[in-house]
Protein backbone atom coordinates (compact mmCIF):
# COMPACT_ATOMS: atom_id res chain seq x y z
CA UNK A 1 0.00 0.00 0.00
CA UNK A 2 1.31 3.45 -0.92
CA UNK A 3 1.33 5.81 2.08
CA UNK A 4 -0.13 9.32 1.87
CA UNK A 5 2.40 11.23 3.96
CA UNK A 6 0.27 14.37 4.12
CA UNK A 7 -2.33 12.38 6.09
CA UNK A 8 0.24 10.90 8.48
CA UNK A 9 0.79 7.50 6.85
CA UNK A 10 4.27 6.04 6.43
CA UNK A 11 6.06 2.82 5.47
CA UNK A 12 9.17 1.54 7.26
CA UNK A 13 11.20 -1.39 5.98
CA UNK A 14 13.51 -3.87 7.67
CA UNK A 15 15.18 -6.71 5.81
CA UNK A 16 12.82 -7.80 3.05
CA UNK A 17 9.67 -6.62 4.87
CA UNK A 18 7.79 -3.33 4.82
CA UNK A 19 5.41 -2.14 7.53
CA UNK A 20 2.56 0.29 6.93
CA UNK A 21 1.67 2.76 9.70
CA UNK A 22 -1.51 4.83 9.89
CA UNK A 23 -2.44 7.03 12.90
CA UNK A 24 -6.18 6.56 12.46
CA UNK A 25 -8.74 7.18 15.19
CA UNK A 26 -9.10 3.41 15.57
CA UNK A 27 -5.36 2.96 16.01
CA UNK A 28 -5.12 5.88 18.44
CA UNK A 29 -7.74 4.09 20.55
CA UNK A 30 -5.53 0.97 20.51
CA UNK A 31 -2.89 2.88 22.49
CA UNK A 32 -5.07 2.66 25.59
CA UNK A 33 -7.73 4.51 27.55
CA UNK A 34 -8.38 8.20 26.68
CA UNK A 35 -6.06 9.44 29.43
CA UNK A 36 -3.36 6.90 28.47
CA UNK A 37 -3.34 8.27 24.92
CA UNK A 38 -2.60 11.77 26.21
CA UNK A 39 0.03 10.40 28.61
CA UNK A 40 1.78 8.60 25.75
CA UNK A 41 1.92 11.85 23.78
CA UNK A 42 3.29 13.67 26.85
CA UNK A 43 5.98 11.04 27.40
CA UNK A 44 7.01 11.25 23.74
CA UNK A 45 7.31 15.02 23.65
CA UNK A 46 8.79 15.82 27.05
CA UNK A 47 12.54 15.55 27.36
CA UNK A 48 13.49 14.53 30.90
CA UNK A 49 17.23 14.36 30.20
CA UNK A 50 17.90 18.06 29.47
CA UNK A 51 16.40 19.52 32.68
CA UNK A 52 18.09 16.78 34.71
CA UNK A 53 21.50 17.59 33.20
CA UNK A 54 20.86 21.28 33.91
CA UNK A 55 20.06 20.57 37.57
CA UNK A 56 23.15 18.36 37.88
CA UNK A 57 25.35 21.08 36.41
CA UNK A 58 23.94 23.68 38.78
CA UNK A 59 24.47 21.38 41.75
CA UNK A 60 27.98 20.09 41.03
CA UNK A 61 29.78 22.28 38.49
CA UNK A 62 31.33 25.26 40.28
CA UNK A 63 34.51 25.75 38.28
CA UNK A 64 36.72 24.00 35.70
CA UNK A 65 37.93 21.52 38.34
CA UNK A 66 34.46 20.38 39.42
CA UNK A 67 33.25 16.92 38.46
CA UNK A 68 29.96 15.08 38.49
CA UNK A 69 29.78 12.10 40.91
CA UNK A 70 30.18 8.68 39.30
CA UNK A 71 26.79 7.49 40.56
CA UNK A 72 25.08 10.41 38.81
CA UNK A 73 27.01 9.76 35.61
CA UNK A 74 26.02 6.09 35.65
CA UNK A 75 22.37 7.07 36.05
CA UNK A 76 22.60 9.50 33.13
CA UNK A 77 24.20 6.82 30.96
CA UNK A 78 21.70 4.11 31.94
CA UNK A 79 18.98 5.33 29.59
CA UNK A 80 16.40 5.52 32.37
CA UNK A 81 15.73 9.19 31.58
CA UNK A 82 14.60 8.35 28.06
CA UNK A 83 12.88 5.05 28.90
CA UNK A 84 9.39 6.58 29.12
CA UNK A 85 9.71 8.11 25.65
CA UNK A 86 11.01 4.86 24.15
CA UNK A 87 8.28 2.74 25.73
CA UNK A 88 5.64 5.24 24.59
CA UNK A 89 7.09 5.11 21.07
CA UNK A 90 6.93 1.30 21.12
CA UNK A 91 3.27 1.44 22.16
CA UNK A 92 2.34 3.99 19.49
CA UNK A 93 4.16 2.23 16.65
CA UNK A 94 2.63 -1.12 17.61
CA UNK A 95 -0.85 0.41 17.72
CA UNK A 96 -0.50 2.10 14.32
CA UNK A 97 0.45 -1.06 12.40
CA UNK A 98 -1.72 -4.12 11.80
CA UNK A 99 1.30 -6.44 11.49
CA UNK A 100 3.65 -7.86 14.11
CA UNK A 101 6.52 -5.33 14.19
CA UNK A 102 8.67 -7.02 16.84
CA UNK A 103 11.62 -7.33 14.45
CA UNK A 104 11.44 -3.58 13.88
CA UNK A 105 10.83 -2.14 17.36
CA UNK A 106 11.88 -5.00 19.67
CA UNK A 107 10.03 -7.24 22.11
CA UNK A 108 10.13 -8.77 25.59
CA UNK A 109 11.09 -12.41 26.09
CA UNK A 110 11.30 -14.54 29.25
CA UNK A 111 14.69 -14.35 30.95
CA UNK A 112 16.82 -17.42 31.60
CA UNK A 113 17.64 -16.48 35.17
CA UNK A 114 15.37 -15.95 38.17
CA UNK A 115 16.71 -12.43 38.69
CA UNK A 116 15.38 -11.23 35.35
CA UNK A 117 11.83 -12.34 34.60
CA UNK A 118 11.88 -10.72 31.16
CA UNK A 119 14.63 -9.49 28.87
CA UNK A 120 14.25 -6.71 26.31
CA UNK A 121 15.32 -7.63 22.79
CA UNK A 122 15.85 -4.50 20.66
CA UNK A 123 14.65 -4.37 17.07
CA UNK A 124 16.38 -3.02 13.99
CA UNK A 125 15.01 0.51 14.44
CA UNK A 126 17.13 2.85 16.63
CA UNK A 127 15.27 4.14 19.73
CA UNK A 128 15.70 7.78 18.71
CA UNK A 129 14.10 7.03 15.33
CA UNK A 130 11.23 5.24 17.05
CA UNK A 131 10.52 8.34 19.13
CA UNK A 132 10.63 10.71 16.13
CA UNK A 133 8.29 8.55 14.03
CA UNK A 134 5.91 8.01 16.95
CA UNK A 135 5.79 11.77 17.63
CA UNK A 136 4.81 12.41 14.02
CA UNK A 137 2.17 9.67 14.06
CA UNK A 138 0.54 11.09 17.18
CA UNK A 139 0.63 14.65 15.81
CA UNK A 140 -1.37 13.44 12.81
CA UNK A 141 -3.51 11.16 14.98
CA UNK A 142 -4.73 13.37 17.83
CA UNK A 143 -3.85 16.98 16.91
CA UNK A 144 -3.74 17.15 13.12
CA UNK A 145 -1.19 18.77 10.84
CA UNK A 146 -3.55 20.01 8.15
CA UNK A 147 -2.73 23.40 6.66
CA UNK A 148 -6.12 25.02 7.15
CA UNK A 149 -7.25 28.44 8.38
CA UNK A 150 -7.94 28.28 12.10
CA UNK A 151 -10.18 31.15 13.11
CA UNK A 152 -9.24 33.13 16.20
CA UNK A 153 -12.61 32.48 17.85
CA UNK A 154 -11.85 28.75 17.83
CA UNK A 155 -8.44 29.10 19.46
CA UNK A 156 -8.12 28.12 23.08
CA UNK A 157 -5.38 27.71 25.67
CA UNK A 158 -7.26 24.95 27.45
CA UNK A 159 -5.60 21.57 27.78
CA UNK A 160 -7.21 18.17 28.10
CA UNK A 161 -6.22 15.04 29.96
CA UNK A 162 -8.10 12.73 27.60
CA UNK A 163 -8.42 11.97 23.90
CA UNK A 164 -11.70 10.28 23.08
CA UNK A 165 -11.38 8.78 19.61
CA UNK A 166 -15.03 7.67 19.69
CA UNK A 167 -16.18 11.32 19.79
CA UNK A 168 -14.34 12.11 16.55
CA UNK A 169 -15.54 8.90 14.91
CA UNK A 170 -19.16 9.83 15.67
CA UNK A 171 -18.58 13.42 14.52
CA UNK A 172 -17.14 12.19 11.22
CA UNK A 173 -20.10 9.90 10.65
CA UNK A 174 -22.56 12.72 11.36
CA UNK A 175 -20.77 15.38 9.29
CA UNK A 176 -19.90 13.30 6.25
CA UNK A 177 -22.47 10.49 6.24
CA UNK A 178 -19.81 7.79 6.13
CA UNK A 179 -19.72 4.31 7.66
CA UNK A 180 -18.22 3.52 11.04
CA UNK A 181 -15.30 1.72 9.39
CA UNK A 182 -14.55 4.70 7.16
CA UNK A 183 -14.75 7.10 10.11
CA UNK A 184 -12.48 4.92 12.27
CA UNK A 185 -9.88 4.91 9.50
CA UNK A 186 -9.56 8.72 9.40
CA UNK A 187 -6.55 10.49 10.88
CA UNK A 188 -7.05 13.81 12.67
CA UNK A 189 -5.25 15.56 9.81
CA UNK A 190 -7.64 14.01 7.30
CA UNK A 191 -10.64 14.84 9.50
CA UNK A 192 -9.59 18.51 9.72
CA UNK A 193 -9.08 18.72 5.95
CA UNK A 194 -12.53 17.23 5.32
CA UNK A 195 -14.16 19.67 7.76
CA UNK A 196 -12.37 22.55 6.04
CA UNK A 197 -13.50 21.32 2.61
CA UNK A 198 -17.14 21.03 3.74
CA UNK A 199 -17.22 24.43 5.45
CA UNK A 200 -14.71 26.48 3.42
CA UNK A 201 -16.10 30.02 3.63
CA UNK A 202 -16.03 30.71 7.34
CA UNK A 203 -15.97 34.41 8.22
CA UNK A 204 -13.42 35.72 10.65
CA UNK A 205 -9.71 36.28 11.21
CA UNK A 206 -7.00 33.81 12.06
CA UNK A 207 -4.63 34.89 14.83
CA UNK A 208 -1.99 35.91 12.26
CA UNK A 209 -4.48 37.87 10.15
CA UNK A 210 -5.82 39.70 13.21
CA UNK A 211 -2.32 40.66 14.37
CA UNK A 212 -1.45 41.94 10.87
CA UNK A 213 -4.50 44.23 10.79
CA UNK A 214 -3.80 45.54 14.28
CA UNK A 215 -0.16 46.26 13.39
CA UNK A 216 -1.25 48.23 10.31
CA UNK A 217 -3.50 50.39 12.47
Amino acid sequence: MTPIKELGECVIGTGDREFFFRPSFRNMARIGEPEEIVQAFYDLCNDEATPFVRRVSEAYIRDEYSRIPDCVLRFMQSGLLSRKAIMAAHTVLTACCDDDIGDLVGWMKPGKSRKRGFVWRPGSMPPESMVIVAQNLMMHGIIGKAKVRKLQRYETNETTAEFRAADYIMAARNHFGISREEAENLTMTEFAMMINAKYPNQNGFTREEYNTVMDED
